[in-house]
């Protein structure tokens, strides 16, 4: 089994249900369409969402790059950990945004050990 593109397509999932929180905040808050504003619950909605794509941007080559140069299972694991921050993050955020720094950490570290772990292979097959 493919941990890795299980856990990239589980990142995809991930923002599409936080995609679809947002509009499910658009009707509940009444911010018709194309407003981002207008409310605090749905703008820290949408902060969600755009945080974690400009996370996935990283995230997700940083995973899938790192994969063919490490064992899958400490990427896989190290996704996970991504995942979790990410939840963590979405939870903190729409309760009281000063309180999102442990699910940030939960997902900034992985994503940053990945991105290494992923030149640190490149740079290692390349002078072999």
């Amino acid at each position: 089994m493919n941990y890795v593109h299980i856990v990239a397509l589980l990142a995809i999932v991930q923002f599409i249900v936080f995609s679809m929180l947002v509009g499910a905040a658009r009707g509940k808050y009444k911010i018709a369409a194309p407003a981002m504003t207008g409310n605090e619950h749905f703008e820290r909605a949408v902060r969600v969402q755009m945080n974690t794509l400009e996370q996935l941007v990283c995230f997700l080559p940083a995973l899938l790059i790192a994969a063919v140069y490490w064992p899958q299972t400490y990427v896989a694991a190290a996704g996970v950990v991504y995942l979790v921050g990410r939840t963590l993050y979405r939870q903190a955020y729409v309760a009281d945004p000063a309180k999102r720094g442990l699910g940030f950490l939960l997902t900034f570290l992985p994503t940053t050990l990945l991105v290494l772990a992923g030149l640190v292979g490149a740079v290692m097959r390349s002078l072999a």
